[in-house]
């Protein structure tokens, strides 16, 4: 895998005070409001778990305090600051920002007790992983809701259709409506799911099986060819490890992909959300997978990027949506689709299930709140050459919903 540090897709920004500068004015709006406001109650029973487990306790006492002892400004001293932090999270709408747009706050909150030697474990643990879960739920609720709509609007520097998020976006290829109150978006959420306008982004040679089209807009991040059932997916270098993704439970699915090639692709923050069929075919699995939300490689060290940079990784361990499809040309065989949601970004929605026919281009599902990356995978020898060459550079343009990915044999 690539050893270059960055933070991929605009999730959050590059410099690290921006981050900090984040987290202590959002410290001082959180501990305002909760003079007022009564704590959630996904927010207290996340509270009481913690407390209850003296293990969990531990690890997030000691994460944070190994945070601060290394320097490092979190906005927060103690366990009962963080959860003071969170629950004002489950009512915030994130602003537009041109330099520093934190679009994961959760993740910023988190970033440096997740990879601090206490965090790595607590992090991983699948009943903590599922409060994260029910609170990232709640949070998401908040953002489907109409009063999530506070930065929908025009006005600077806030605003999501202000002319300088417009230059970032490209409002004009998407379907809504200036005329309209919050240019006809129901919510966060709605407008973060926005579709392209008719023929936005047309499919490349629809008739032609042989030509394989980018299931998302995405930025192209690794090619691995002849993956292995399972491989040491924590390690530096972060190889796909089949059994993995697919989880055990689809062992025999997997096997079928031993040999073969995977493309991994992310999503940058400004783009599009939703997921594409990449072939013609029938959908024989269509499945969601609970995972983690915040857990980084150890091998990428102490670094806020390391969830960023654990792409690979997260494909094994974080929560997903996997969809496979039978093509109909039978040189191609099954294609596998993995939608992985990082951070934040859990929420991933399937719209096609077993059964269902699609066409190149047909849409499949989609992320709430944002996106974060995807892999495809194909059968030992079915591609012959892909578009896109490593190496590949993090601030090239994405590939193109529904344009040429690659060529099957």
């Amino acid at each position: 895998m690539n050893d270059t540090r960055r933070r991929l897709g605009q999730w959050l920004p590059k410099d690290e005070d921006d981050i900090a500068r984040f987290r202590e004015e959002f410290a001082r709006y959180a501990h305002e409001r909760s003079r007022q406001a009564q704590r959630t109650g996904v927010v207290e029973d996340l509270a009481a778990f913690i407390y209850q487990d003296p293990i969990v306790r531990m690890d997030l006492a000691r994460a944070i305090a190994q945070a601060r002892d290394a320097g490092f400004r979190l906005g927060y001293a103690n366990i009962e600051e963080l959860l003071v932090l969170l629950d004002a999270m489950l009512t915030y709408a994130p602003p537009f920002s041109e330099s520093s747009l934190i679009h994961c706050p959760v993740n910023a909150l988190l970033d440096w007790p997740m990879v601090m030697p206490s965090g790595y474990a607590l992090f991983r643990d699948p009943a903590f992983n599922a409060h994260l879960k029910q609170l990232l739920t709640v949070w998401s609720g908040f953002l489907s809701g109409p009063h999530s709509r506070t930065h929908l609007n025009t006005a600077a520097p806030d605003g999501w259709f202000s002319r300088e998020a417009d230059q970032k976006i490209g409002l004009s290829q998407f379907l809504c409506d200036p005329n309209k109150p919050y240019w006809g978006f129901a919510s966060w959420n709605h407008f973060f799911t926005r579709e392209f306008m008719p023929d936005a982004r047309p499919v490349a040679q629809p008739d032609n099986e042989k030509v394989i089209v980018s299931a998302c807009e995405a930025t192209p991040y690794y090619i691995q060819k002849d993956v292995s059932l399972q491989d040491s997916f924590w390690i530096k270098s972060q190889p796909y490890s089949l059994l993995e993704m697919f989880t055990a439970k689809e062992s025999d699915l997997a096997r079928r992909f031993v040999g073969g090639t995977v493309y991994q692709a992310f999503l940058s923050a400004f783009f599009y959300h939703r997921w594409h069929a990449p072939v013609n075919g029938t959908v024989t699995k269509a499945y969601l997978v609970d995972g983690t939300y915040y857990s980084d490689a150890d091998a990428e060290g102490e670094d806020p990027s390391s969830l960023n940079d654990s792409q690979g990784y997260i494909t094994a361990v974080a929560a997903r949506a996997v969809i496979v499809i039978e093509c109909d040309d039978s040189d191609i065989g099954e294609v596998a689709c993995i939608f992985v949601g990082m951070a934040e970004v859990s929420s991933c929605v399937i719209e096609a299930l077993p059964g269902q026919r699609v066409r190149k281009g047909d849409e499949l599902g989609y992320f709430q709140y944002g996106g974060s990356t995807h892999c495809l995978i194909f059968k030992p020898g079915a591609i012959t050459k892909f578009v896109p060459q490593p190496p590949f550079d993090d601030k090239a343009a994405p590939m193109k919903v529904n344009s040429h990915l690659c060529t099957a044999r």
